[in-house]
């Protein structure tokens, strides 16, 4: 079994028209499953919690536009509060970790669409957008590029947003897209939500003809596809790596004078692995 270690320095800035359609980007279609509705294409905490007749994902109405868009909305459901979550793709209701998305193979500049949200604890909930690539050499899927927004103030109406994707691949086009809605984060509050509707990829970025390699990727040269994002950070991050092998992973984060300040668990899973990690805390 290899071994690698991860330090990442927490006072350094990590460098790293609608062009393709979104599967029910306008949630105007919903998929009836026995006792409650899941969204086309979409992946929720639905069928995880509807035993207790609480559902996370609903539908809302009107649209805007159109008749329909995807309450998410965070429950307590017995001693624990199940976060509202949407994935274009699969989800794995247990770990509330995306599987895998759906096939994309655009190089988008923004991810547009229109949301409403509110926060009734302190762990903010996100919009997190993955374009990745299968890479046939290591049998890894790799990052092509990017986006992630906290939803750091309330919005109680509603209100377009544009998330700028990050590209730590100049040379290709990905095969797979993973949206990721959350009503909270690491931390739930019951009654948190983000609503969402409208979803859409806007401008482009052209590939390159020379290869680009700077920030945490070119100083990490063991861990491939290592993406760590939004840059700057404000009070949160998400890290994600892919593991072609069982490996152990040790992620800390360290000062500008060497000091460890905090170490991160980390998943050892083969394939992607993403974490999301607060450093409000951190100074």
């Amino acid at each position: 079994m290899k071994k690698h270690f991860l330090s990442l320095v927490s006072a350094v800035c990590f460098s790293t028209a609608a062009i393709a359609q979104i599967p029910n980007a306008g949630f105007e279609t919903w998929d009836n499953i026995g006792s409650y509705q899941n969204p086309d294409s979409w992946s929720t905490m639905n069928n995880l919690t509807s035993a207790q007749s609480m559902f996370t994902a609903t539908k809302g109405t009107p649209g805007s536009p159109g008749s329909s868009y995807l309450k998410l909305t965070s429950k307590t459901i017995g001693a624990a509060v199940v976060p509202g979550i949407a994935v274009c793709g699969k989800l794995d209701t247990m770990s509330l970790l995306p599987i895998s998305g759906v096939p994309f193979t655009q190089r988008p500049a923004s991810f547009t669409g229109k949301w409403q949200h509110m926060l009734f604890g302190n762990s903010a909930g996100s919009v997190m957008v993955l374009l990745t690539k299968w890479n046939t050499t290591q049998n890894t899927r790799d990052t092509v590029a990017h986006g992630l927004q906290g939803l750091s103030s309330m919005v109680m109406a509603w209100t377009n947003f544009s998330i700028n994707l990050n590209y730590m691949d100049s040379l290709h086009y990905p095969d797979s897209c993973l949206i990721v809605l959350n009503a909270s984060g690491a931390n739930p509050s019951n009654n948190d939500y983000l609503w969402v509707d409208n979803l859409a990829f806007t401008g482009t970025v052209a590939v390159s003809q020379t290869p680009t390699d700077v920030g945490v990727k070119a100083n990490v040269m063991n861990v491939p596809t290592l993406g760590v994002f939004p840059n700057p950070s404000q009070g949160q991050i998400t890290i994600n790596y892919n593991l072609a092998t069982e490996e152990r992973i040790s992620i800390q984060i360290v000062d500008v004078n060497g000091k460890i300040v905090k170490d991160i668990p980390a998943t050892n899973l083969i394939g992607t692995n993403i974490l999301t990690v607060e450093t409000n805390k951190l100074s």
